[in-house]
């Protein structure tokens, strides 16, 4: 199967997570770190997740999942131990609906992800092989440290003072496509993020 990848805004919209365990926990705190208002269908919750409903981060509706809980869902996670119960989950579901323990009973996969700031970096192998997913994830880890996330905060700074103030479009351009060079990149990582932005900074300095 062939999945089209995207990144999408859950800022306020009703996130349904069916199940009150550990893998429906780290589903749920996704969703919350994505600003998704989630409620939680289960009669039983983690330690965790009862911590997360009692800062009021959540929703819980504490019994089994009945027709109609996922009225009014923009995204729905069905992570409960039943088989049965997952698949009506996945039939009622109007929207998007990722089924944890077979993804194909859904619409959608939730990929490996490599998170820094402003950085996100997704990987998937359509559903072969979660494993491999993994270890290119941990791969990916080392070679996009935290320091990318600095970077990328001080990058939109840089960018709106070149836009403003470098007329030339020619010039312009060129400079903003030196932002990303593997020269700049491998500065990053081998002296940090002082080293990189100077190196940044004189470079617009020289071209106002």
């Amino acid at each position: 199967m062939k999945y089209y990848p995207a990144f999408i805004d859950l800022h306020e919209r009703e996130a349904v997570v069916v199940g009150g365990g550990n893998v429906a926990e780290r589903k749920v705190r996704a969703l919350i770190r994505a600003g998704a208002s989630v409620k939680v269908i289960s009669p039983h919750l983690t330690e965790n997740l009862t911590k997360l409903k009692r800062k009021g981060l959540l929703k819980h509706i504490r019994r089994n999942y009945r027709r109609g809980d996922l009225r009014g869902a923009f995204i729905v996670i069905a992570g409960t131990s039943s088989v049965l119960t997952n698949e009506r989950i996945a039939a009622d579901a109007r929207n998007l609906v990722n089924v944890i323990d077979v993804p194909t009973q859904g619409n959608f996969i939730v990929p490996s992800v490599v998170s820094r700031g402003k950085l996100t970096i997704a990987i998937s192998t359509g559903g072969a092989s979660p494993a491999v997913s993994k270890a290119i994830r941990k791969e990916m880890e080392k070679l996009y440290g935290k320091e990318f996330d600095r970077y990328l905060r001080f990058l939109e700074t840089i960018r709106k003072k070149a836009s403003a103030k470098i007329t030339d479009t020619k010039t312009r351009n060129a400079f903003l496509k030196s932002l990303a060079s593997e020269e700049l990149l491998t500065m990053l990582r081998s002296k940090g993020f002082l080293a990189a932005s100077r190196a940044i900074t004189a470079s617009l300095d020289r071209l106002l």
